[in-house]
């Protein structure tokens, strides 16, 4: 079957691989759509999170059960699934409390195991989450992203009506915005440099002009962002962090001592991927304005450059296999 390999740093690839092989609690899923994410462009450029190499790259993946292993009995060929992108040990103190987005030994599909970004692909079972024959693929994949997108809004811990400054229109953060809107009914203001981007969100949310606000959510991993809205937001503000830093963050500390501002980190999700399956639907027309023409697996070498530049006007690139 064919594949793209990640084999190190900068190093991306199409293959033709082996098909995967059933091993207990496992499921074997025909990949229908997979997304890109800014955490898959991350580990490209500096293999942060490389756990053994090469590896199939892609956590964000929906797709269709082809067959199951005999001691699993949640699912059935046919079953459309997502899959749930943590992998964590189920042993830990995290894990006890059922918070597996903490868990001590977390990783990720696409990193301990091979991902969505292949024709193929094996997944515990455990792992996966049943979705609705009626939702297109395309749209059905967005509820990873989503459910992280869903767990910002739940960590800033708002009211209805709220004043929030979104930092990035990329995915996690135009979500963040779009949620901000539909779900918690916040006013929302957006940073966003990518004018094609920044226009596409403006058309689904009645976005505010730059003013005071008193929550913010940084998704740009960019450090003079976060210390501009740590200077701006009102004191006793709210800010979440959800974007990926290169580097360690450098601003004063003391601007949050003397004027009481929460930082407040967001880990992937708890439960929130599958609250965010049941607002998929709802949402399904809007959504689908942000996600790009679908590409090949052979487009994908060439698309992640291009995405790293940030010069695309959409906010989810979707393979479809």
């Amino acid at each position: 079957m064919k594949a793209v390999r990640l084999a190190g740093i900068e190093q991306l690839s199409v293959a033709e691989v082996p098909a995967p092989t059933l091993a207990p609690g496992q499921v074997q899923i025909r990949v229908l759509a997979a997304g890109i994410c800014g955490s898959d462009l991350h580990n490209y450029r500096t293999g942060k999170w490389f756990a053994h190499l090469p590896v199939t790259p892609g956590h964000e993946l929906m797709g269709e059960v082809m067959a199951c292993a005999p001691d699993v009995s949640d699912f059935r060929p046919g079953d459309r699934v997502v899959a749930d992108s943590r992998v964590w040990c189920g042993e830990c103190p995290a894990c006890a409390r059922q918070h597996f987005n903490l868990c001590e030994k977390l990783g990720f599909v696409g990193e301990v195991c091979d991902g969505g970004f292949a024709e193929q692909t094996l997944l515990p079972a455990r792992g996966l989450l049943r979705v609705t024959d009626d939702l297109p693929p395309q749209i059905a994949v967005l509820s990873e992203p989503l459910g992280v997108a869903l767990r910002v809004v739940n960590q800033l811990q708002l009211a209805p009506g709220a004043r929030v400054r979104v930092a990035g229109g990329g995915t996690i953060g135009g979500l963040v915005a779009l949620l901000l809107h539909e779900v918690a009914h916040c006013q929302v203001q957006l940073v966003e440099p990518n004018a094609e981007r920044f226009q596409r969100l403006a058309n689904l949310i009645p976005l505010q002009p730059p003013g005071p606000f008193d929550f913010a959510v940084e998704a740009t991993g960019i450090n003079a962002v976060l210390s501009q809205l740590v200077e701006e937001i009102s004191s006793g503000g709210r800010v979440a962090l959800v974007g990926l830093f290169h580097h360690s963050a450098d601003f004063d500390m003391n601007r949050l001592v003397e004027r009481e501002i929460i930082l407040v980190g967001c880990s992937v999700f708890r439960d929130e991927q599958r609250q965010a399956l049941a607002l998929l639907p709802q949402l399904a027309d809007k959504l689908a304005t942000l996600v790009a023409p679908a590409i090949g697996l052979d487009d994908v070498p060439d698309i992640y450059p291009h995405l790293i530049a940030g010069r695309s006007p959409w906010l989810k690139t979707v393979i479809t296999p």
